[in-house]
């Protein structure tokens, strides 16, 4: 029987995409125009906020949109989404001051956490088992092409017109999702409110704020570890460490599946593992691999960047692989095989900054890319298949929560041992660094082993 929340397939699709195309383009673009944005605002110092509070928005939201989901259905936290996101656009458009491009930046955070968990809800409740994988290859397309696209053309849009337009370019992608989208969405009945004892009402939304503060600390801290600031005392960045830990210790249990559903083989705690680490040791790896080759080989940031556009064509062909139904594999085996194909990508990367051979970082990409777009959609997948109907919100937010705080963290260790060995070496710095990401990559195929046989495709 077909999903009353689908007249038209096609349209939901065309809309869900456009929304996630814009929010990969305003995540793509903005590390591109902040400088820009930075110098003529003023308050420099400030600039380190406009990437963390999006964190604590986005993890904030994540889970109170979970929260919604379960209780009244997708559309709820897909609206208030869209309104979050687009306001939070204009107010950083607009912004004349940095304080102000702050307030927006937080409420494009609020919006984009909301937004993740309203497209996961609704993949779980609009499609049928067949069709999730090929939304999910569309999914990541949408989010690779901004990728390689974003950058140089945030890059035009801030020198042709200003920084601020590039916060205005991705309003249409909003409007063209709600006239695509909306009437579809809006075809879900009443009948699909779950009530105020759903699992996911039971998270009390205090926790999803307190693991956004310590996710938040333990990357202030590690900026600070990094940029070697002497002007912050010892014992400051001690309690601020301290607190960060111990707020994530106390937060995220009470954010994951229920004990019911995480136990055991077959659970949701594994795949929750294998994306948080997955995913953050692939991106901790990303953020300094350019660092290194032109530090290291003297290449321009513009080749350097161009060696990184392998690992996103990699990523959208496994995401594509994983989509079809010709793979003899069960989902359990594609995601055990993509993260694989991620340790052995980054394993080979370790030997770039000592073997002195820039070849192997190809080779590297290629296969670490071609896992992550396979795993990753196939996570998703796993999820959803071993969430009840009144679960899909709340355990959808616990992945997105984990993978939120495993590229935060993952992201701070490699700034943190970049910082103290960089001095001494640098091949020593970029290779213990992408060796630690490597390690992670590797515990990431352990819990892959343990999720135990899943099929979606009989």
């Amino acid at each position: 029987m077909e999903s009353p929340l689908v007249a038209s397939k096609a349209g939901l699709a065309v809309g869900l995409c456009s929304g996630v195309l814009a929010i990969a383009f305003e995540a793509m673009s903005v590390s591109t125009a902040m400088p820009e944005a930075a110098a003529d605002l003023g308050r420099v110092d400030l600039y380190a906020w406009i990437f963390s509070l999006f964190t604590v928005g986005m993890l904030f939201a994540t889970v109170v949109g979970g929260r919604l989901g379960d209780r009244r259905g997708p559309v709820v936290p897909l609206g208030i989404g869209l309104v979050l996101f687009s306001v939070g656009l204009m107010v950083a458009g607009f912004a004349p001051a940095m304080e102000v491009l702050l307030v927006g930046r937080l409420l494009q955070g609020l919006g984009s956490g909301s937004l993740n968990v309203g497209y996961a809800l609704v993949l779980a409740h609009g499609f049928d088992p067949a069709e999730r994988p090929r939304m999910l290859s569309w999914f990541s397309t949408a989010w690779v092409v901004p990728s390689l696209l974003g950058p140089p053309l945030a890059a035009f849009i801030t020198r042709a017109l200003s920084w601020h337009w590039v916060f205005f370019s991705v309003v249409p992608l909003l409007v063209l999702t709600v006239v695509v989208g909306g009437p579809a969405l809006a075809k879900l009945p009443p009948a699909s409110l779950r009530g105020e004892h759903a699992p996911g009402a039971s998270v009390p939304p205090w926790t999803a704020l307190v693991a956004a503060l310590g996710t938040v600390g333990l990357q202030w801290v590690g900026q600070v570890l990094a940029h070697r600031d002497s002007t912050v005392e010892t014992g400051v960045i001690v309690v601020v460490g301290v607190l960060a830990l111990a707020g994530l210790v106390v937060a995220v249990p009470r954010l994951m599946p229920a004990r019911d559903a995480a136990g055991g083989r077959g659970g949701l705690l594994a795949p929750i593992i294998v994306r948080t680490l997955g995913a953050g040791s692939f991106f901790g790896a990303q953020s300094f691999f350019p660092l290194l080759m032109v530090q290291l080989y003297g290449w321009s940031l513009l080749a350097a960047g161009a060696m990184l556009t392998v690992g996103a064509v990699g990523w959208t062909t496994g995401a594509w692989l994983q989509s079809q139904s010709r793979v003899p594999l069960r989902r359990d085996q594609v995601l055990l095989a993509g993260i694989v194909c991620v340790a052995i990508g980054l394993s080979v990367l370790v030997a770039v900054p000592w073997s002195g051979q820039w070849w192997l970082a190809l080779v590297g990409w290629v296969f670490a890319g071609l896992g992550m777009g396979s795993s990753m959609a196939s996570i998703t997948l796993v999820v959803i298949l071993r969430s009840s109907q009144d679960q899909q919100g709340r355990n959808n937010a616990a992945l997105q929560v984990g993978e939120a705080m495993g590229n935060s963290i993952l992201i701070g260790l490699a700034g943190t041992i970049y910082a103290f060995l960089a001095p001494v070496s640098l091949s020593s710095a970029f290779g213990w660094l992408l060796a630690a990401m490597a390690a992670c990559s590797v515990v990431a195929v352990i819990a892959a082993a343990r999720i135990g046989a899943i099929r979606d495709r009989d």
